[in-house]
């Protein structure tokens, strides 16, 4: 799997002595592990105790790399780092802007560093019928892509109504990946009971949008594995961690979806480290990061046997985990603060087609009644329905002492004039800001105190075709995206210090979440429930159904 044009030294034959994990047997003891022609040939047991540990690498269970806002070869040079050799992972946001072009990009971008990706056939472009994105994947498509061998799984079912309903279209996609023999991947955020065992019995086998310990456990009691998810915006852990005490070799890590900022700190180390700071049993930890993710998806990820690709890193110790050097297929990719490739130039592809907009379009004429708002809370995707009144004037405005504000999804593909609903948690006192990382169709997505703000910062986004705004005092700070309006080539460093930036500008304005951008970015994702905006209208995730803007009565 080496790629062309990589600077480091390829090791024919290599021996490596530490303190060896054995996630199979569950031991610790010194060795000797001999590595010839990229596999491990034997490992050998030696009497003298070792400083440093050898074991399996990470792997990030589910991923979408997009999220990160690097390509896939930028994003393999920060995450063998933190001791990952692999990630499982659903290109469907490039999907979405690009259809299967924007698949075959990640594939190919993927394939240019030495680093293990493995990624599925996106199951839901656009994510609902429901909005507008830049490609459609139907039931053909979805049948030519798992007959890639670049392929390895059908990728998360959003579309869960349409699984326990019998859709055609969803039904048909199931069917093809059954009759592929790959896996497929769940999303069932709160699915429950009669529901939950009907989407089950169509084939799905995980589930990383668990965020409750009752619903997980029922999940895995009916035979589920659960992807425990640790990423920016959503952050499952700490709820979910105690099912390592009941259900060890049912569990996954993953980050789903993590930004810049965080991917340049850490990644599947993170989770683990926090774990083995609990005191969760080391094997149960280390597997649930390794061997399970291998088994379950029947990934060619080395495990430290003979025969296995030496893919493996070595740590300093057991509880910091602090990666010395990373292995993959016999290649030392890391060195202790040193990455021995680098990801290779790429021409950026993207779809861009909406014009400016003005003021007049985002203006609400009051109906003087209950407003439906979306409720968001800090670290979670889900949302709250709730309902106010807090203006008589005939023009309905933000209320920032009340912390309701306007909220702006522009379809970036067609001109239609934006839609515009109000939220409240955002707690911004001036301004706004805007983004065309836009779960799942990436459209534009703003928030903001008062018209003139969101329009500048929606308006700065069309003439970049891509990327993060933030207006405030009248100044418009930019972070460019040119590959798909969602991805770009730099190093991450470099974005996550832009990032960082923005991230700071928003939260001088007055927001209090961790991170405001990942929030904003799942404001239009209309599979996760309750209340969500997409570029067609206010949707209700419960009924899957849209709905008005204003309300008779209270819920």
């Amino acid at each position: 799997m080496v790629p062309r044009g990589t600077n480091f030294l390829i090791y024919l034959f290599m021996k490596k002595k530490g303190n060896y994990i054995d996630v199979f047997s569950r031991e610790i003891y010194p060795a000797e592990v001999l590595v010839e022609g990229g596999r491990i040939v034997s490992v050998v047991r030696i009497d003298e105790e070792q400083s440093c540990y050898i074991m399996p690498g990470f792997i990030d269970s589910h991923v979408h790399i997009e999220s990160s806002m690097l390509v896939p070869s930028e994003f393999a040079v920060v995450a063998v780092r933190h001791g990952t050799v692999a990630v499982v992972s659903d290109p469907h946001e490039i999907a979405n802007v690009l259809g299967k072009e924007g698949v075959v990009f990640m594939v190919n971008s993927g394939k240019s560093v030495p680093f293990k990706f493995y990624f599925g056939a996106p199951s839901c472009v656009p994510a609902t019928p429901f909005e507008s994105s830049g490609a459609v994947l139907d039931s053909a498509d979805i049948k030519e892509l798992l007959a890639d061998n670049d392929i390895y799984f059908l990728a998360e079912m959003m579309n869960y109504p349409g699984v326990i309903n019998k859709d055609a279209e969803v039904t048909k996609k199931l069917e093809y990946a059954r009759k592929s023999g790959k896996m497929v991947d769940g999303h069932a955020p709160g699915l429950r009971g009669k529901e939950l065992r009907a989407y089950i019995d169509a084939g799905i086998s995980t589930d990383h949008e668990a965020s409750d310990f009752e619903e997980a456990k029922e999940k895995l009691k009916r035979g589920m594995k659960i992807l425990i998810r640790e990423g920016s915006a959503a952050r499952n852990l700490e709820a979910l961690a105690p099912l390592f005490k009941d259900y060890p070799g049912s569990l996954m890590l993953c980050c789903d979806d993590i930004h810049p900022e965080m991917l340049q700190e850490r990644h599947i180390n993170g989770p683990v480290k926090d774990l083995l700071g609990k005191d969760y049993d080391f094997f149960d930890v280390i597997r649930a990061a390794s061997l399970n993710p291998v088994l379950h998806y029947k990934l060619d990820v080395g495990l430290l046997r003979a025969g296995d690709p030496a893919d493996f890193i070595v740590v300093d110790n057991l509880k910091e985990i602090n990666v010395l050097e990373t292995w993959i297929e016999g290649n030392m990719v890391y060195k202790q603060g040193k990455v021995n490739f680098s990801a290779p130039a790429l021409v950026h592809k993207n779809k861009f087609n909406c014009s400016v907009i003005k003021g007049k379009e985002i203006s609400v004429r009051n109906q003087h009644k209950l407003v439906r708002v979306i409720e968001v809370e800090d670290g979670e995707l889900l949302t709250r329905e709730k309902r106010y009144k807090w203006s008589d004037k005939n023009i309905l405005e933000a209320s920032v002492g009340e912390d309701i504000l306007k909220i702006v999804v522009k379809d970036r593909y067609h001109d239609r004039p934006p839609v515009v609903g109000f939220v409240k948690g955002f707690q911004l006192k001036k301004g706004a800001f805007a983004s065309s990382v836009a779960h799942d169709s990436h459209n534009i997505i703003a928030v903001g105190t008062e018209d003139n703000s969101i329009v500048k910062a929606i308006n700065a986004l069309v003439e970049l075709k891509g990327g993060l705004s933030v207006v405030s005092d009248g100044e418009t700070s930019i972070l460019g995206l040119p590959v798909a309006g969602i991805m770009t080539d730099v190093p991450c460093g470099t974005i996550a210090s832009q990032y960082l930036e923005l991230s700071d500008k928003v939260k001088d304005m007055g927001s209090h979440l961790k991170a405001p951008f990942m929030t904003l970015s799942f404001m239009a994702l209309l599979v996760i429930p309750e209340l969500k905006l997409g570029d067609k209208g206010l949707f209700d995730g419960i009924k899957f159904e849209f709905t008005s803007l204003f309300a008779e009565k209270q819920l």
